[in-house]
């Protein structure tokens, strides 16, 4: 199993002991998958929406969290498993819902949290263009570093280390040319909010992928990938619920009709535009809580750091955006903290398997003969 050094040994009732390490790294690679496919797709095509004529936030922000109920068709499919396991093995019927109250009310308020950060983001990536407001994304990395500590009392490794510095180093050096990107026309005091704007929501997602794994550490209930799917809807429900409440008041949904025949792109092409952000940030979401259920918060944080320059790296190929020197060098930083990262991984993975080897062998007793 892949962990980041220091977190603490999990109760015999939990994931580790109820997942062999091949299925886990399996699920680690396909929820790192995930989480690429949001970090990269979901900010692209939501800027895309702002480009060609959209301005509705709140409606940007019910995107991100709306597409929930396609998990639906996982969380079927494993109910329907555990029921013909259950039928060929005689044990206990499974549970449609597995979610306890505590637990349930504990992803409530990550979810309110999480809808909360949707605003603030889609307020900036509606002010910024995407090569801004990516750099400024990538500063959710030391936010997510300080509240693991705090929260769940991560603890870093050298490349650990190494690797957030990489990262923020790649950022600075992307800041370096932020001001030759700003949208032309707009103003200093819009471009000032759109900046804060990202700020606030990277520092609070930073809170929230940390919150989300002391969450999986104090509940009571034996954790499966199933029950994991079950806490991403009920956050994103409630999340997809807060923002409702804001679209009823900003009167959205009086609009979206008239913006979708107004839209730059054509009518047909607008409703794609929301149905392809929808997926895209569920795709995000899935990945994000799956890699902490797999591994840590923290390689969560990294890995939507290091995909933030490949997001770079399509706008100047979709959105035909400027692609400095600068850019490239923090390209190669975020790889070289990605690898950095992973090859302190495998070190410690070997050296806690030599270790539990070790602790396992018989003990030789002494010779008595002289």
């Amino acid at each position: 199993m892949i962990e980041v050094e220091g977190r603490e040994e999990q109760p015999p009732n939990r994931s580790t002991t109820s997942m062999n390490t091949t299925t886990k790294i399996l699920l680690l690679v396909a929820n790192s998958i995930f989480l690429g496919l949001g970090t990269s797709g979901g900010p692209l095509v939501m800027r895309l929406y702002f480009i060609h004529g959209g301005k509705r936030i709140w409606l940007s922000s019910f995107l991100e969290t709306a597409g929930f109920p396609v998990m639906l068709i996982p969380l079927s499919i494993s109910y329907t498993y555990q029921r013909l396991c259950k039928t060929n093995t005689n044990s206990i019927n499974p549970k449609l819902v597995s979610m306890k109250l505590p637990l349930f009310v504990a992803s409530a308020i990550v979810g309110i949290l999480t809808g909360l950060d949707d605003y603030l983001y889609a307020y900036g990536v509606s002010l910024l263009p995407v090569s801004t407001f990516s750099l400024i994304q990538a500063s959710h990395l030391s936010f997510t570093a300080v509240f693991a500590f705090l929260l769940v009392k991560q603890k870093f490794t050298a490349y650990s280390v190494n690797s957030i510095v990489l990262l923020t180093i790649a950022a600075v050096v992307l800041a370096l040319r932020s001001s030759a990107d700003r949208p032309h026309g707009e103003s200093t005091g819009k471009y000032i909010v759109g900046f804060l704007m990202i700020v606030a929501a990277a520092a609070l997602y930073g809170f929230v992928l940390p919150l989300v794994e002391l969450v999986y550490k104090k509940t009571e209930q034996r954790l499966t990938y199933s029950l994991i799917m079950e806490i991403q809807f009920v956050m994103c429900f409630f999340a997809t619920f807060f923002c409702i409440i804001g679209m009823i008041i900003n009167n959205d949904f009086k609009v979206i009709a008239r913006e979708a025949r107004d839209y730059e792109l054509g009518e047909t092409r607008y409703y794609y535009v929301l149905v392809w952000s929808a997926m895209m940030w569920q795709f995000f979401f899935l990945g994000a809580i799956g890699v902490i259920f797999c591994a840590s918060s923290l390689l969560s944080g990294i890995i939507i750091a290091v995909f933030l320059p490949v997001t770079e790296v399509l706008a100047v190929i979709l959105y035909k955006e400027n692609f400095e020197a600068e850019k490239g060098v923090a390209l190669v930083l975020s790889l070289w903290g990605f690898v950095s990262y992973f090859y302190g991984e495998i070190k410690q993975e070997r050296k806690r398997n030599k270790n539990r080897r070790l602790n396992t062998e018989p003990a030789q007793c002494p010779s008595i003969i002289p």
